[in-house]
Order: C-alpha cells, then structure tokens, then sequence
C-alpha cells in the first residue's frame, strides 16, 4: 500500500515485511511519532498470508484504541466500522468487511480464552508493549502458546518504542529485532525543581505562566491523576493571563467527546492546554503541542499481597517514560520540555517502570490461566515470570470466592465468576447477590467500580449508583445494557456457595452488604479522631475533609490511596452495626479475655466481638473464682512490684528473718525483694483465689502466703536460729534487728546484761549477736560480739563514767557476777 504522507516507519516496513513473510514472529521497535500504529497494518494488509483474515492491533487503553482506529480508517477512506474496526469495552464497531480490529488487551484476553484456535486471525500486533500492562504480557503468552500448538501460521508482532528488544526476541525464540530511527525536533530541557513544601499544582502554575510568556505554541501537561487536573483546570480557567488557551483535560474516564478534544486541533488562532496523565506518553498523537511540563509523577495500582489490598500510589517516573514526555515537545518542530526536578536528579530515576505483572493482584490472572488449563502460569512465555507470593494469595482468594476448589481446580462457580468479564471479586459479588435476589444492585455497583466516572466521582458509592441509574447519556445507555447482561449472566451461571447460616428471608442487604461479598477485608470502623478509619485488614485510612460519609462509623471500602501511614478513602458506602454482625461473608470472631488492668489495680473479664482488626463490641463478664482468675491476678501484682503488697512492719520483719538464714544457707527459700517477685506465681496463687483486685488482698493472707512458703522443719528451724526476740537475764523480751547491714543486732541496756557470762548467738551458735549496749538513758554505751572480753576490758572505763552519769543506777565491778536488773537501786541502799 502507497501513503502520500511519509513517515520514518516506511523506511523499515519493506524488512518487516519481509521478515513475517518468512517468519511468525518479529519485534518492532520504533519511537513514538514514526507512524508504526498508523503504518504497520496497513502494510501487512495484503500480504499472501494475510489474505481474507483479519489482523487485531492491540492497544493499552481505550482511548489509543479510539485514536487508532480513526487513524487508520482515515488512511483507508473509510469508517470505523469499515475496513478497520474497534473492539473496546462498552463499545464495538466492527462490520462484515472488517480486516483490522483495534482492541484493548483486556478484550483480547477474552478473545482467545473464547477461541483458542484463532483460525480466522493472520497475525496480532502487539503496539506499545513496553508499557508492560498485564492484559499484554498474558496475552502475548497465550498467543505464543496458540502459535506453538494450534496455529503456527499467526504472526505475531511485538512494537514499542522504549524496550529491550533482546529480551523480547529471546522470548519469541530469536525473532528478528528491526529498529526505526524515527524523527524528532531538538528539544530544549529546563529544570525547575518543585518546593516539596508547596502541591504539584502550584508548581506547575507557576511554570505554566512562566512558559507560555516566554514560547509559543500549545502546551502539555503531565499531572498525577485526574484529581490533581481537574484542580489544576478550574484554576487555570479563572486567570485572565491564559484566556488565549483552550484548557483541556485528557484522563481514561473522561467522556470521548472531552478527550476528542484534547487530541485534535484547537483551531486557528488560539493555543491549546492539555493537562494529562501517563495516557498521552506514547500511545496519543496530540497535534500543536511545542511545550510540554513534566510533574515528574505518575500514579499506579500498587498491589500488597500480604493484605490483599490494591491502592492507588503516587511514583516518581521512569527515565524512559520522562524521556517519552519530553520528545512530545518535538514531534512536529524544536520544542522546550520543563521538568519540575534538579537535573541531578534524573540519574536517581528507575530506567523503566515495573510491569503489572510484578506488583498487581494476580487474582483475574490466574483465573484466566485457569480457563486456559493452565494451573502454572510460570509455565507460560512471560518477560517477566509472575511472583510467587503474588499467585498464593491470588489462589487464597479465588479458592475463598469459590472460584477454586479444595484441590486448587477451577469449579462451576469459577466458570461463572469469569464469564462476568469483571474483577473475579465484582464478579463473585454480582453471583452471591443473585441468590439473594439483588444480582441488579450489585450490577450497578460493580459498573460505577469498574468503570471509572461513571455516576460521578463522591467518595460515597450510593451516591453514585443512584446517579449512574439515572444517567440517559450514550455511555450511561450503555452501561445499563451492561449491567442487564451481567444479571442475566448471574441467572444463566450462577451456584453460588453460601456459608452455612445463611437466612434468605433476612432484610435485604444494603450497598454496604453488597460489596462485603467482593471486600469482607475492607469493613472500616471510625475511630475517636474524625475522618479516622480501621480497616479489618488493619490499615489505617482516613476520608478526605468534608467528606459526607464522615458521619457513618461503619463503612466497606472500595478504593484507598496514598501511602499505608497515611491512605485516603477514595470510595465507600455505609453499612450498619446490626448488618455487620449478621453478614454471611463476615467472620465475626468472640474471645473472652482476663487481664489484669494495671491502672485499675484489677482484674477485668472481657467479652470482644472483632471482624479481623476491627472490634465489634465488647463487655465486661463476672470473674469466676478459678486458678487462670488467681494466676492472673497474682502476675499483676508481680508486675506492680512488691510495694502493692499490704506490708506490715511485722510481715517485713519475717522476710528479714529469712533473709539472714539464707545468708548462711544457700539452700533457704529466697525471701528478697528480687526471689520473692521471680517466685511470685507459686506462693501467691494459692491465696488470691475468690479476689479480683490487690486491694482486697489482706496482709493476713499476705502472712499465710508468706509463712507456708517454708515446710515444718524449716519453721522450728527459723523460730530457733533466727527468734524473733531475745530473752534477757532478766526474763525480758527485746527484738532482734535483722535488717542491718552488719548482721543482728540487739539493741538493749546494759544492766540487764549482768551475769550473761556467754555471749549471745544466733544460727545455732554460729553468728554471734551484735549487742548495741544502752544507757539507762538508752542511749549507746558500747557496741560488741564479746560480751565476756567486754566485761573482762573496757567495762571499768564505761563503769567509771556511767557511775557518774547514773549514781542511782547499779554499776558492779563484777557485772558477770552480778544480778541483772531493769530499776534503779532502792532508796536508801
């Protein structure tokens, strides 16, 4: 076929060519703008073995697959619906003389899994596969494996502008690698590095005024996500400085005639201003466009197997796709690209983006492995072979959605959750709501969740779903199709698998019921802070400021963004307490749990009702009098320390007692500060039961609990060795001091002393008794372990002096032979 337009891919279309004439397998790789969407299947078009077949052009996302069937339709002189046909979700345009098919990979995925064979297809071009979506690695894996076993005639071809086109030959076994040098304009690049302290969009306002004062022509935008540019619009349209543009938003949900705009001229005589996402780097031609402004971000699904969840995240972008922006400027003559970073900062950039193989959930991907007959999906051509822990919990979910059966094989239900065409979660939820007899509401629910925009953008999903039901707009029109087929899908499939309890004559579930079939993980409950949320996973999140949900404390997730210490609610819908606790998909767990609350000084018995993280609800129970209750209760005064015990100074002096024999026998039961906590659990569990607090242990069954930590020797042996009192000549008793740091002491006056001709001892005699000697006064005279060498030496110098002191007091010569006594002489002696 003769174009009049040159582009740089006709220079290699006669080697490719060639190549697939020869070959059924080939990689492409050509820079955006050389024309291979535009070019390549047209060129392919007649060829010997293409005759009377149709070639299906594969592409990311509906809106290049829109983009590229008008293209190539207008290189025909025809109509989409003609020689070159469309095949998107929610709409199809394909007619008895079709050859080409332009399709989204999804749709393909679906198309061979229906038609293995494919015996009517010459060949699949894969276009701008370095994008690396999921749809597109499992297809072209399918593809190969038709290729190798039912159809080796298919040609298959694998284009992309930035890949490595090694792998990608390796992978179809040597497939010969042609390369386009393309064309592009010089592009002049300046760094503007964003204040991280102000948002992307002041940011890139700033630039933005900046550009279009210095340079001509129109402008492109790359922005995160659709909030940021639909921020970004309406404070673009309200300065007076940019009344010449034609701002014009460009993101996947936006309506057709809205993106229509954004793509094509804006006319003579005004500037255009496109504020995108990562959807105009490569696939879209966008005409006028000389400056583009890089935020440097993108944002992706971000899968976390280990909580089964997947959320939006904001990524810093790949050198290849900022090289991708930049060239937009200098498609069509020299450009300038601003990037809102250092120019240091551009080594730091990954070389590519991750493929969605890597980081996505694999749930619908193992499903359609399933319906291959592929239970190993490692076994299949992949780049990139799927992880591990990415296919276990994709298996974990199907076999809980019923999809898969114990043995890990796809069962009826399973057939039915992917004849939906949905997220098998969707999917299960619209079959499960089918046997309560509201398979239409959770249709709708599934439409506004799985087709972006649709009935809004309320975080609160009823509010969507009732806008979604009245829509009369062309999409809506057919969406309401949709959701008619997928209940007459639930009818004609579905045997669901109920847990057992279930009442079908209960009220009928609310939105929020409805969605815990897909999400029975993402149940959120309020915490105390506003906005505050606990997911049942145990991620934490948080509803944007003003959100009107704010005032539900129960709510089922559908979406979060942002990082996980600080995720964003982006869509949920109420549900009540009472349907929570009765929901059959819910596993609402009870435990009862006694502990001991340190402030409280008490026992508590706690009844808790919790779904995963979230606590249901929870009450106080009456404490048994049992051994866990005095177990319990016996480590929380263990852990408060000795101090919480009700002492007495007695209690206290029976410990010292024992502390002194163990001094001198190791094997002594250990009545320390220290042996008496490391023990705590066996000698005061006996005397705790029947109480639930410290306070209403007595220091009387502290000394029961205390005393019969020793056996019966070891009480005669403690009265005996280490008495609680000493005996005097005199018959008086006087206590022992066992707490000083030099042993026992005995504090006592010396007069009746007199005629003790041993010293006193303790231990058996083995440790001698500290005597602290006292005055009449009782104040101290002498201190000794030698009464008889006391007597017998400094006695007469403390005789002499106390004499003095107490003339009516008895001071003998002879004290060892002396009578001793507790009074004063008798008058007159």
């Amino acid at each position: 076929m003769r174009f009049s337009d040159p582009l740089p891919i006709d220079d290699v279309l006669e080697t490719l060519v060639e190549s697939l004439a020869h070959k059924n397998r080939a990689v492409l790789i050509a820079p955006p703008g050389a024309g291979k969407t535009t070019r390549v299947p047209l060129a392919l078009l007649d060829q010997t073995w293409s005759k009377g077949k149709r070639i299906l052009v594969l592409e990311p996302r509906r809106l290049a697959a829109r983009a590229a069937a008008q293209r190539l339709a207008e290189q025909v002189g025809g109509q989409v619906g003609g020689t070159v046909g469309l095949r998107i979700r929610l709409e199809s345009r394909i007619g008895p003389q079709t050859r080409i098919e332009v399709i989204t990979e999804g749709i393909f995925t679906r198309m061979i899994l229906d038609d293995p064979e494919l015996s009517d297809v010459a060949a699949i071009l894969f276009d701008e596969f370095h994008e690396r979506s999921l749809d597109a690695d499992l297809g072209l894996a399918l593809a190969l494996d038709v290729q190798n076993t039912l159809n080796p005639a298919l040609r298959l071809l694998v284009m992309s502008a930035t890949l490595d086109g090694g792998r990608v030959s390796q992978l179809l076994h040597d497939a010969d690698v042609i390369q386009s040098e393309g064309r592009s304009f010089p592009v002049t690049t300046r760094y503007r590095p964003r204040d991280p302290q102000h948002s992307v969009e002041d940011a890139v306002f700033s630039t933005l005024l900046e550009a279009v004062q210095q340079d001509q022509g129109s402008v492109l935008v790359f922005l995160p996500g659709q909030a940021e540019i639909l921020r970004l619009a309406r404070r673009l349209a309200a300065e007076k400085r940019l009344s010449e543009f034609l701002i014009a938003p460009l993101y996947g949900n936006l309506d057709p005639h809205m993106q229509d705009q954004a793509i094509k001229p804006c006319g003579q005589g005004r500037r255009k201003l496109v504020l995108a996402t990562a959807i105009a780097e490569t696939s879209l031609t966008i005409e006028d466009v000389r400056i583009v402004i890089d935020s440097g971000l993108s944002r992706v699904p971000h899968y976390e197997p280990d909580l089964g969840l997947t959320r939006l995240k904001t990524v810093r972008v790949s050198r290849a796709s900022a090289d991708q922006r930049r060239g937009r400027a200098g498609r069509v003559q020299a450009g300038i690209a601003y990037r809102l970073w250092a120019e240091a900062a551009d080594g730091a950039l990954e070389p590519f983006h991750k493929p969605e193989i890597l980081t996505s959930d694999l749930s619908a991907f193992l499903l359609d492995c399933a319906v291959w007959g592929e239970y190993q999906p490692q076994r299949l051509g992949f780049l990139d072979p799927p992880p591990e822990p990415a296919l276990k919990e994709a298996q974990a979910l199907l076999k809980d959605l019923g999809a898969f059966g114990a043995d890990g094989r796809l069962t009826d239900l399973g057939k039915a959750i992917r004849a939906f065409g949905l997220p098998p979660r969707l999917a299960s939820m619209i079959v499960q709501a089918h046997f309560y007899g509201q398979a239409e509401q959770a249709a709708w629910l599934a439409a506004v969740l799985s087709e972006r925009g649709f009935g809004g953008d309320e975080s609160d999903l009823s509010q969507r779903v009732e806008k979604a039901q009245r829509d009369q707009s062309p999409r809506g029109k057919i969406l309401k199709r949709l959701v008619a087929d997928w209940v007459k899908t639930a009818q004609r499939h579905a045997t669901p698998v109920l847990p057992k309890g279930s009442d079908l004559t209960a009220q009928p579930l609310s939105l929020g019921g409805l969605l815990l079939f897909a999400y029975p993980e993402r149940l959120a409950k309020a915490r105390q802070s506003g906005g505050a949320y606990l997911l049942a996973n145990g991620r934490a999140a948080h509803l944007p400021e003003g959100s009107a949900l704010g005032a539900s404390v129960w709510l089922v997730v559908a979406e979060l963004s942002g990082q996980a210490q600080a995720a964003r609610l982006l869509s949920a819908v109420p549900i009540s307490q009472s349907e929570v606790e009765t929901h059959p998909f819910l596993h609402v767990a009870t435990e009862q749990n006694l502990s001991f609350d340190r402030q409280a000084r008490a026992l508590r018995h706690r009844e808790k009702k919790t779904v995963g993280a979230i606590t249901l609800s929870e009450r106080m129970l009456p404490i048994a009098a049992q051994h866990e209750a005095a177990s319990c209760l016996a480590a929380g005064l263990v852990s408060l320390g000795l101090a919480s015990l009700p002492w007495t100074k007695s209690l206290q002096f029976y410990c010292a007692r024992n502390e002194f024999l163990r001094s001198i026998d190791a094997t002594w039961p250990d009545f320390s500060e220290a042996g008496l906590l490391q023990d705590g659990m066996s000698w005061l569990v006996p005397y705790l039961y029947g109480l639930t607090a410290v306070a209403d242990l007595t220091s009387g069954q502290l000394e029961q609990a205390l005393v019969n930590r020793l056996d019966h020797r070891q009480k005669k042996k403690l009265d005996l060795e280490a008495p609680p009192v000493f005996v005097a000549p005199t018959g008086q008793s006087h206590a022992i001091d066992y707490g000083g740091a030099d042993g026992p002491v005995l504090a006592i006056r010396v007069q009746e002393l007199f005629g003790l001709k041993e010293h006193p001892s303790l231990a058996g005699g083995k440790i001698p008794l500290t005597l602290h000697m006292l005055s009449p006064a009782h104040r101290p005279i002498q201190i000794t372990r030698d009464l008889p060498g006391f007597w017998k030496g400094s006695w007469a110098a403390v005789k002499s002096d106390m004499k003095g002191r107490y003339p009516k007091h008895v001071w003998p010569d002879d004290p060892a032979n002396t009578a001793p006594t507790t009074r004063a002489k008798p008058r007159g002696s």
